[in-house]
């Protein structure tokens, strides 16, 4: 008795064998594939991280500094205290202090009379409010930002206070030279 032939089934797991070239192709598709998807996010992990940690030494630096320091004050600070300082001012220079009850920033900086009167008109005191031979700030305050207001010199002063959270400023302004006013603020902010 003889069997009839069946004929036989393709096998659903054959694969024709590829090229060579096709083979290699795809390997070097999924070699770059996964470089993208792992190298991209790697990459932008350690460009993050250099960048935090070169703002992490500056804010260091920053808070380490003992005495007042050149340079202009970040924008945010000068928000925070209240301190716009004009914007074609020269010799500036700042130093923040805080704890856990206060914190204050201190502010020098040298400006025209026209850029004065713009500073006091924006900080809500206008020049008369000056008053002559008033060191507004306080010693301790003098010593710790360096400043020295016993020297003959032609002084005016004010003090601006606002109700918690805004700052109050003690400003001391040197008019010896009334083309080029220099001041001095202290800005004290309490929670």
């Amino acid at each position: 008795m003889t069997v009839p032939r069946q004929s036989a089934a393709p096998d659903e797991n054959f694969r024709p064998p590829e090229d060579r070239r096709q083979m290699i192709i795809r390997r070097w598709v999924t070699a770059i594939i996964i470089v993208l998807l792992v190298g991209i996010p790697a990459g932008y992990l350690v460009i993050s991280a250099q960048q935090s940690r070169e703002s992490g030494r500056h804010k260091a630096a920053e808070s380490s500094a003992s005495g007042m320091r050149d340079g202009w004050p970040s924008q945010m600070k000068r928000r925070i205290f209240e301190i716009p300082i004009p914007a074609k001012s020269t010799e500036v220079a700042y130093f923040e202090t805080s704890n856990w009850r206060t914190s204050r920033l201190y502010v020098r900086f040298t400006t025209t009379e026209a850029g004065l009167d713009g500073f006091l008109n924006s900080v809500g005191t206008p020049r008369d409010t000056l008053r002559e031979g008033d060191i507004t700030i306080g010693d301790r305050d003098a010593d710790i930002a360096g400043w020295d207001f016993t020297t003959d010199r032609q002084w005016q002063g004010t003090r601006h206070e606002h109700k918690k959270p805004r700052p109050s400023r003690d400003i001391v302004v040197d008019t010896t030279d009334p083309a080029a006013p220099t001041v001095y603020i202290v800005s004290t902010a309490t929670p």
